[in-house]
């Protein structure tokens, strides 16, 4: 084991299939080279650490090394406070709270529950749309389905103009390539280029945040403007914009990947497409088994630690990076029977495809719901659909794992 294989994981040629490194990892189960970061690759030992308060996730504690192979180039001048995914608490927490309260229970139950028709909409809309186009010799299912959906949503869940997508779309591209190690990207453009993305999404939710105060609607960006009299109180303004962005960029970005991983697995799995076609309820255990076997989030290159922890019998000191490889503790033989199959009648998948502990996905209910609708209707409505191109183009992104692309042909669409 050694630092090549860590620059293997994120070089571009091993993005289709990353799993045989991620078996090779876990022979190390906590790998350390020199000054590099300490990677845990197995489930439990990622498990424990997801749930461990003696690690940190706010960037302000890590200490860096340039020699690296994980480390990124993020840049963070915008002068906006940190979202709560990079915090702890009790800010996190305080943070989350008041987030939560117009999209989740206590406060708003029935948020995600009551989208499904809005939701069912959508899908068919785009589907329709692709039958429109004439051609179903080639039909590219990211740009004309997996993106607009969860985008669509999104949008419409905080109060974004959809018109506006185009504008928000390349500062959102490069905001999540920064979460991306790479060694070889030049230390001086990349953070520049992300925090010049950051502050001009971030001017452009800030008068989207100061019309809503003025004509305050249903959406998540009027009531998060809202004065709140509640024990955590309202955000400043701020908070609201790193907020929004946060829930701008993850609501879609991951869920794009999950839908088309998922209909990628499928096609190459069209025993279980054709059960879905027959049983939409299979659709629950399918984006389940999913998370586990191919999730949007691959790993989580930037942890610190508070205290010494000792993993696996390595005492991991104060002030180190930690690196947690998710999709490599999603296939540890040691927590799977037959961690490579794909295999929806899996009975325990306590999978780490959403994370866990206190930092698990924030929106995983709105995320499984797209999923499943969206997986279920195109195995119900496509006719005969089938790869073009196996393996697919991938984007680069070695953190949010998913196909740039995915060429498919059908011979009709049901209505």
């Amino acid at each position: 084991m050694s630092r090549a294989m860590l620059r293997q994981i994120i070089d571009y040629a091993n993005r289709a299939d990353p799993y045989p490194l991620y078996e090779e990892l876990r022979k190390t189960p906590v790998f350390h080279d020199e000054d590099g970061p300490y990677v845990v690759s197995t489930y439990h030992a990622i498990q424990a650490l997801l749930h461990d308060p003696r690690i940190s996730s706010d960037p302000r504690n890590l200490t860096l090394s340039a020699n690296d192979p994980l480390a990124q180039s993020e840049g963070d001048d915008s002068n906006l406070p940190p979202v709560f995914i990079r915090l702890d608490p009790p800010d996190h927490d305080r943070l989350r709270r008041i987030t939560n309260r117009p999209f989740g229970p206590p406060h708003s139950p029935r948020r995600v529950h009551d989208m499904r028709g809005e939701l069912d909409g959508i899908v068919s809309g785009l589907i329709d749309g692709i039958a429109g186009t004439g051609s179903l010799e080639r039909i590219d299912l990211v740009e004309q389905f997996s993106y607009p959906f969860p985008v669509t949503v999104i949008c419409r869940l905080l109060g974004v103009p959809h018109e506006d997508e185009p504008r928000f779309h390349g500062w959102a591209d490069t905001i999540a390539a920064s979460l991306d190690p790479d060694p070889d990207a030049d230390p001086g453009e990349r953070p520049k280029a992300t925090t010049d993305a950051q502050m001009e999404l971030g001017m452009y939710l800030a008068g989207l945040i100061e019309e809503r105060r003025k004509n305050p609607g249903e959406d998540m960006l009027s009531q998060l403007a809202a004065v709140n009299e509640e024990p955590d109180g309202a955000m400043s303004t701020p908070e609201i914009i790193s907020t929004a962005a946060l829930l701008l960029i993850a609501g879609h970005e991951t869920t794009v990947n999950l839908i088309t991983n998922g209909m990628l697995t499928l096609l190459r799995h069209p025993d279980v497409l054709q059960r879905l076609r027959e049983e939409a309820q299979l659709s629950a255990p399918i984006v389940e088994e999913l998370l586990r076997y191919e999730p949007p989030v691959q790993l989580l290159p930037r942890r610190s630690t508070l205290s010494d922890i000792e993993v696996g019998g390595v005492n991991i000191p104060k002030g180190a990076t930690v690196s947690l490889i998710l999709a490599s503790g999603n296939r540890d033989p040691k927590r799977f029977e037959n961690p490579d199959r794909f295999d929806p009648d899996r009975g325990d998948i306590q999978h780490l495809g959403l994370g866990s502990g206190i930092h698990s996905c924030f929106g995983a209910p709105l995320a499984r719901q797209e999923a499943q609708l969206a997986l279920s209707e195109l195995a119900r409505r496509l006719v005969n659909p089938r790869l073009l191109e196996d393996p697919p183009p991938y984007r680069q992104n070695a953190v949010l794992r998913g196909p740039r692309h995915l060429p498919i042909a059908c011979d009709g669409i049901r209505p």
